[in-house]
């Protein structure tokens, strides 16, 4: 079956409505072992959308690197974080809504809408939101977004990496890959690893009963 693209049907629906101002909202870096969640928030001109957006995970990361730097330069756009501190006391998924939330404060506006990749809107945002399932293979706003926050935050942990060798970062992103895996074993969390996560926290367990 040919795959389709995401398109910008339902922020034409939402101007249809009366709507305009339609923000695309998603996050990226729920998964990994170490580093931030990041979100995105991206209202983008429609007279001028660059062409090419997609979900960021079919895009090579040069080519999401310069639709990045396209949609920077010809839209909306809002990017923010939880730390790891915050991933640690609220939970992955709640960190990852307040990152969305600060996203959206971040656009300097507020939205007639927001469509919110996932199956939940955060609780607290401030304006009116939708949730898509699947958004960033739906809508060109939400793409947008997965886009923007991706290629952010792997230059996050490509600085990162550098502070922290070894645990090969600049290509895993902080996922659990092997290399991964034998760093966090052979060398031990770094203050940038998540330790609420169950392979960090197995670990460091192990190190109190082994010093205990």
């Amino acid at each position: 079956m040919e795959k389709t693209l995401p398109d910008f049907s339902l922020e034409r629906e939402a101007f249809a409505r009366g709507l305009s101002v339609v923000a695309g909202v998603d996050e990226v870096g729920r998964g990994p072992l170490a580093g931030p969640v990041t979100a995105a928030a991206v209202i983008l001109d429609p007279g001028n959308i660059p062409d090419g957006i997609d979900d960021c995970k079919n895009l090579t990361p040069a080519r999401r690197e310069a639709l990045s730097d396209e949609i920077h330069d010809t839209a909306r756009v809002s990017v923010a974080h939880a730390s790891v501190n915050e991933i640690d006391r609220l939970n992955i998924l709640q960190a990852a809504h307040l990152a969305m939330r600060r996203a959206l404060r971040g656009l300097g506006l507020t939205p007639d809408l927001a469509l919110i990749d996932g199956n939940m809107v955060p609780r607290n945002i401030t304006c009116t939101a939708r949730c898509v399932i699947g958004g960033d293979g739906k809508s060109l706003s939400v793409a947008a977004a997965s886009i923007v926050a991706k290629v952010c935050r792997d230059r996050i942990m490509v600085d990162l990496a550098q502070q922290f060798p070894g645990y090969g970062w600049e290509t895993n992103n902080g996922y659990g890959s092997k290399r991964h895996m034998e760093a966090l074993r052979n060398l031990g969390p770094t203050p940038h690893h998540r330790r609420s996560f169950r392979p960090v926290h197995n670990i460091l367990y192990q190190e109190k009963s082994v010093s205990s």
